[in-house]
């Protein structure tokens, strides 16, 4: 009878006896096996939730490129570029140049987010933050590229605004022939008569004589002309040197600023440059549209390729571009991730950017980016 009763099964239908008995027995031993049950399914979904919780906030090799802010060269309020001591010309359009946000730090869930997101790139970490570096380094590897990109962009605009370069003083060295004669920034206008017209010049003309010659090195300090008188001594492959590290310049009776904080890298060099020139031109390179861009830029004026193409492509669009100013080497790039409404144009040099901007303010077709 017990084990019938435990096993839930009544041993006889009609009795009245064995009926509640059995009921009894089987709704016991039911209730207790589903409570055992629940109870195992609740505990198995706490700990799947727990660790897919674990697994997915460990941190991982990876970081996140997105779309970043676009900064307006040409913007009236002088945001991004200033120039004071020269009257300068508004546009009626935009020239921005484009950024990539870089998020650092990804668990293991934003990392799988990212690479479903169309618009975001999730690539290995040691690509942004190389190994041997730290965050901070990185962060002030970056600053520095972006300053000597605003120098480039300044002697590129400069050039073709017609500014003569000119060689200068960068650094002089501690207890060199010329500390305490020359400063940083004086520029060089000869060496005993000789004009001084680039670095190659400036080198060969401190050689030219035995170590220990005087020289009579004409500058122009603080736009004041001077003589100064320097000995040579033998640097450490026995030249003739007097301890200075040169520089070229433009120099302009203005001064450029470039306010922008928080941006590093140099790939704003080429958009920076038009914007120079544009608010220093009468002219409006624009022509009442918006024209992002990207590229780093040397002192010739000649453009870079970058990173980050495909999120700036994004940007550009998101801030209302209609062109794109693309680095030669980035086109392939470019032209594999189209963007609706943006058009992306070729560019290897200042020079081709400028003859891309006239077409277009022209109604005409730029050289396009091409696979």
């Amino acid at each position: 009878m017990r084990s019938t009763v435990l096993a839930g099964v009544p041993s006889n239908p009609g009795s009245k006896l064995s009926t509640p008995q059995a009921n009894t027995g089987g709704g016991w031993v039911g209730s207790v096996v589903m409570k055992r049950r629940a109870t195992t399914v609740v505990v198995g979904a706490v700990l799947v939730v727990a660790l897919t919780w674990l697994v997915g906030s460990a941190d991982v090799p990876y970081v996140q490129m997105e779309p970043g802010p676009t900064y307006d060269t040409v913007a009236a309020d002088d945001a991004v570029i200033s120039i004071t001591g020269k009257e300068t010309s508004k546009s009626e359009g935009e020239l921005l140049f484009v950024t990539v946000r870089v998020r650092p730090n990804l668990t293991l869930l934003e990392a799988l987010r990212g690479w479903w997101q169309r618009d975001a790139a999730v690539v290995p970490r040691e690509l942004v933050y190389p190994p041997d570096k730290t965050e901070k380094e990185v962060e002030q590897q970056n600053a520095e590229e972006f300053a000597r990109s605003e120098s480039s962009a300044q002697l590129a605009a400069l050039a073709k605004l017609g500014y003569e370069e000119r060689v200068a003083v960068a650094k002089v060295g501690e207890g060199a022939p010329a500390a305490g004669v020359l400063k940083e920034d004086d520029v060089f206008v000869s060496v005993d008569g000789t004009p001084v017209t680039t670095t190659d010049k400036l080198l060969e003309l401190i050689r030219a004589k035995p170590v220990g010659t005087e020289l009579t090195i004409e500058i122009i300090r603080a736009d004041k002309p001077q003589t100064v008188k320097i000995k040579t001594v033998a640097g450490d492959d026995g030249t003739p040197r007097i301890g200075v590290t040169p520089k070229v310049v433009r120099p302009h009776p203005f001064t450029v600023k470039i306010p922008v904080e928080d941006v590093g890298g140099p790939s704003a060099g080429l958009m920076l440059s038009l914007g120079i020139i544009d608010k220093l031109d009468p002219a409006d390179l624009t022509g009442g549209k918006i024209i992002a861009g990207t590229g780093s830029i040397d002192d010739k004026g000649k453009v870079g390729p970058i990173g980050g193409v495909p999120q700036k492509l994004v940007a550009a669009r998101r801030d209302g571009a209609t062109y794109f100013l693309t680095p030669k080497d980035n086109c392939a790039e470019a032209a594999a991730n189209p963007q609706e409404g943006l058009t992306t144009v070729e560019v290897s040099t200042l020079d081709d950017a400028l003859a891309a901007l006239k077409t277009i303010r022209e109604g005409g077709q730029p050289p396009l980016c091409t696979r």
